[in-house]
């Protein structure tokens, strides 16, 4: 069973993400889950996020996981909360930021030895889609590491996720999908 967390801030868009990811992968025939943990469901209060995807029905619905990956769409959260809880050795973290790989380990030393990408989703989502969502570039720079879905695949799925939007809205969102496919790295120096 591949496991996502999400950590964000109410507002950001982590369950809108959660629940398109869900979108495009149940098109493949996969059983999978998406849901949210709020502690206060004020915009800005931190929250979770989370994913489960299997080729057999899921029958565990507890927020509790062992995750394949995390992705951080708050830059803040990576200091305080713990998004390294419950993982396993091989937990890739995708987290943004405008700071290099280097710079997020020298602030940050908790990640280091890890498995980090980095890559500013808010930045991309500011530029391409004219505000700070950057739930939908973290989904580009996920199927960048994760290699679930070629970007053709992805985006074709997620134009359908998002049909109920207008066609400007759309490409924005597309735009902002390649750019993170396209930025996140985890090379230092």
């Amino acid at each position: 069973m591949l496991e996502i967390r999400w950590h964000s801030r109410a507002g950001q868009g982590a369950v809108t993400g959660a629940k398109g990811l869900a979108d495009v992968i149940a098109t493949t025939g996969k059983f999978v889950q998406a849901f949210a943990f709020y502690g206060s469901a004020k915009r800005g209060a931190a929250m979770t996020a989370y994913n489960r995807v299997d080729d057999e029905e899921i029958i565990n619905h507890e927020k509790f996981m062992n995750p394949d990956f995390v992705l951080v769409i708050d830059p803040a959260l990576v200091y305080t909360d713990d998004i390294t809880g419950n993982e396993k050795s091989s937990t890739k973290y995708i987290i943004t930021t405008h700071l290099s790989l280097d710079e997020l380990l020298k602030t940050q030393p908790k990640l280091e030895g890890r498995d980090v990408y980095v890559v500013d989703c808010m930045r991309i989502s500011q530029e391409t889609i004219g505000r700070p969502i950057p739930n939908t570039p973290m989904l580009g720079a996920l199927m960048k590491v994760s290699e679930m879905y070629s970007l053709e695949f992805f985006r074709d799925n997620m134009k359908s996720v998002l049909s109920k939007f207008p066609k400007k809205v759309i490409d924005a969102n597309m735009a902002a999908i390649e750019r993170a496919y396209n930025e996140v790295n985890n090379k230092r120096g």
